[in-house]
């Protein structure tokens, strides 16, 4: 089985792993603000940075800084989670993204989880706790919405709607809500109807438990996106398993017979 180093532990490696996999699937906390398994990984936040050595580098040598969710596993690689080089800069990235996302406990407690209590920078103008780690623009693609993108450039770059206007192709399924490492887009959820982006959406009961689970919205661009009739989509996913296992037992028991 192959095997590589990390923080003078021999692990072993996975074919099609990243650094930051290998990492935490044996326990290393390497910290990542913009990477989500439903994703890509883009490296934006840089908060993973770690330090590596190829086989044959010398480890007297500083080694390369590289962003662990980018960087592929390999047999012989030594890997440095916390090495000197990585925490002083990952303390530079922490430090900038609070002066950028101050009010984000997410962000607070995890910078605090890593030693970074505050920051020597200036927070932004009018901070929105938006890091631009794409994650909402990126899984609202992935859908097959594209409601949101990301738009200006500089210092004005922020993610919003076409025109800045309650955004048509939006279904309200708040993905983008849900991946947002830094919670800074708002969603309202009451017992019937979900807010997101200056748009109300009616949440449709389970016809079988009652449960409201999707929008209608949801219910029509599935329908056309698969070519199932409406109704199949009005049964939550838990009556759906429900129903299925039940099926199957009779199944299995008519079989007996």
């Amino acid at each position: 089985m192959s095997t590589m180093e990390i923080d003078r532990q021999r692990v072993t490696l996975r074919e099609g792993e990243t650094v930051l996999q290998t990492a935490r699937r044996h326990g290393f906390d390497v910290p990542t603000l913009c990477h989500h398994e439903a994703l890509e990984p883009v490296g934006a936040c840089r908060l993973c940075l770690v330090e590596v050595w190829l086989p044959g580098w010398s480890a007297t040598e500083p080694g390369k800084l590289v962003a662990s969710c980018l960087y592929p596993s390999s047999p012989g690689l030594v890997v440095a989670t916390g090495s000197d080089r990585v925490r002083a800069t990952r303390k530079t990235v922490f430090e900038l993204l609070l002066a950028r996302a101050p009010r984000s406990r997410e962000l607070v407690e995890l910078a605090a989880r890593h030693g970074v209590v505050g920051t020597p920078y200036p927070p932004t103008d009018a901070p929105d706790d938006c890091i631009l780690c794409g994650q909402c623009t990126r899984i609202c693609e992935l859908l097959g919405h594209t409601a949101i993108a990301t738009v200006g450039r500089g210092v004005v770059k922020e993610v919003a709607p076409p025109l800045r206007k309650p955004p048509l192709a939006c279904v309200g399924c708040g993905a983008c809500a849900r991946v947002c490492p830094t919670r800074t887009i708002p969603m309202v959820e009451t017992a019937t109807s979900r807010e997101i982006w200056g748009r109300v959406f009616e949440l449709v009961p389970c016809e079988v438990c009652g449960k409201r689970h999707l929008t209608r919205e949801q219910i029509t661009f599935f329908s056309a996106r698969t070519g199932l009739d409406g109704s199949y989509f009005r049964t939550c996913d838990d009556c759906s398993r429900k129903e299925t296992v039940a099926r199957l037992a009779a199944q299995v028991w008519a079989g007996q017979e």
